[in-house]
């Protein structure tokens, strides 16, 4: 078996990776590169290899860095199926629409642009009719269901505890008279997580594809973050202000939702209006409340025996543009909970303009910022910020709990580890920054003596 590694190797984006075996061709993931513009262009819209010529994707997550460009492959030529869990399914139909609509805003705007170079317009790189087909060769497969992919290999999907649907993608290869077991971990959760169940461990590995995002540095502790999220907010209560939340709508929305539902349980927090301003967010929530095979037993009772976790009397979910709008001309204290994460679309940048010059004020990140981002540059301590091309002066407090993150860090994945059974031979660790993969790489010598680790470079090609 051959493993090339085609995307997230030494970076964070565009996870793919394909595998040649008993000649056959698996691809794992199909994720959209992000970075410089000519570049993420380039990349996404040229495959390395001929769509037509594979025979099965894997999908692991619904991630739109593990799923984003699967549209565009199938635009291209592949026909044939795409497996992943039932909740990845349901996910990546709303989240790959919404990356079409986004593709579309995006050159309409570089069309205008060249239009005043006399260039000719860009096509956008999908649109949402071809999510729409992309959706239809989806299939969806439970957790712990073994189903054959192609001649001699079997694949199992196990809990990732990432997000909602999250697996662990387990192949059981069967290539020229042996037998092995092949483990690609997709992205793994941190474990005692509010809503969903810990990874799975997965017995009898002998080759582990590992991420890698946070395997050179350690979170806050989980522990904390209730805690932090209260003070802080009762801190802007008493200034008679707002909390802006830049949240992910997938998952982040969710676990802060109930964080502040169960503090609100609790007494710890008055009944302050709170608002979820995103209408991906919101579409995103209604598939959580579906899917409830991956929750954790804590939270399944309490929705079975108490009510609906994500929803309370003072919550307003909002999908509409206007009502969006009103929320400018709140004078009362209250909770904005707005996509995206890093600040860099949709609604959250209204609110930002809106309330980020106003010191009563807390801006409240939640989750990673990549460089360069708006979120990355408030969260820099910038004395100005340009928002639609305006600057703005940073007055607002700006704080950031970092608690909340679905990546495992390099203790969480050392447990991981730990917990996997076999004699593994080979361990490719991938989808981290060349700094953060090479640390753990270094973390997995120690833990693994018997194994040859090895940080793929990008377009490596490994024989198992």
């Amino acid at each position: 078996m051959r493993v090339h590694f085609l995307g997230a190797t030494r970076t964070t984006t565009g996870s793919m990776y394909l595998l040649e075996v008993n000649g056959r061709r698996i691809l794992l993931e199909c994720g959209l590169y992000q970075g410089h513009r000519d570049e993420s262009i380039e990349r996404n819209r040229n495959f390395p290899f001929k769509p037509a010529e594979i025979d099965a994707v894997v999908l692991s997550h619904a991630h739109i860095d593990h799923c984003g460009n699967l549209p565009n492959l199938c635009r291209q030529g592949y026909e044939g199926n795409i497996y992943c869990t039932f909740a990845t399914r349901d996910l990546a139909g709303i989240l790959l629409e919404d990356s079409a609509q986004i593709q579309r805003d995006d050159a309409a705007f570089m069309s205008k642009r060249r239009a005043k170079q006399g260039l000719p317009p860009v096509e956008p790189l999908y649109s949402v009719q071809d999510a729409t087909k992309a959706l239809s060769q989806f299939v969806a497969i439970n957790y712990g269901r073994p189903f054959p992919v192609v001649d001699g290999v079997t694949v199992t999907f196990h809990d990732a505890g990432h997000i909602l649907g999250s697996a662990q993608v387990v192949l059981d290869v069967t290539e020229k008279g042996r037998k092995f077991r092949y483990l690609f971990s997709g992205d793994v959760g941190r474990g005692a997580d509010d809503i969903l169940r810990d990874p799975q461990p997965v017995t009898g590995v002998d080759y582990l594809q590992i991420e890698s995002t946070y395997g050179g540095r350690v979170h806050q502790p989980k522990a904390n973050a209730g805690e932090k999220i209260r003070d802080l907010v009762l801190a802007t209560l008493a200034r008679r202000g707002k909390v802006i939340i830049p949240s992910f709508a997938v998952g982040r929305t969710q676990q802060i939702v109930y964080t502040l539902h169960q503090l609100t349980l609790a007494g710890q927090l008055p009944p302050i209006p709170i608002f979820v301003d995103s209408p991906l967010s919101v579409n995103a929530t209604e598939v959580y409340r579906l899917h409830q095979e991956c929750f954790n037993e804590q939270i399944y009772r309490f929705l079975r025996e108490k009510e609906n976790p994500f929803g309370m009397e003072h919550l307003t979910y909002i999908r509409e543009a206007a009502v969006s709008k009103k929320l400018n001309d709140l004078a009362e204290p209250a909770i904005i909970i707005s996509a995206s994460g890093m600040a860099e679309a949709g609604r959250i940048r209204h609110h930002l303009a809106n309330n980020i010059g106003n010191p009563a004020n807390l801006i409240l990140f939640v989750g990673y910022c990549a460089e360069h981002t708006l979120g990355h540059l408030i969260l820099d301590q910038r004395p100005t910020v340009n928002i639609f091309g305006e600057p703005y002066e940073v007055r607002a407090q700006v704080e950031s709990v970092d608690s909340f993150s679905g990546h495992a860090d390099r203790n969480e994945l050392s447990r991981y580890v730990k917990g996997l059974t076999g004699d593994i031979k080979q361990i490719f660790v991938i989808h981290g920054e060349e700094e953060q993969s090479l640390a753990f790489a270094e973390t997995l010598r120690g833990l693994k003596p018997g194994a040859h680790v090895t940080v793929p470079t990008p377009r490596q090609t490994i024989e198992v």
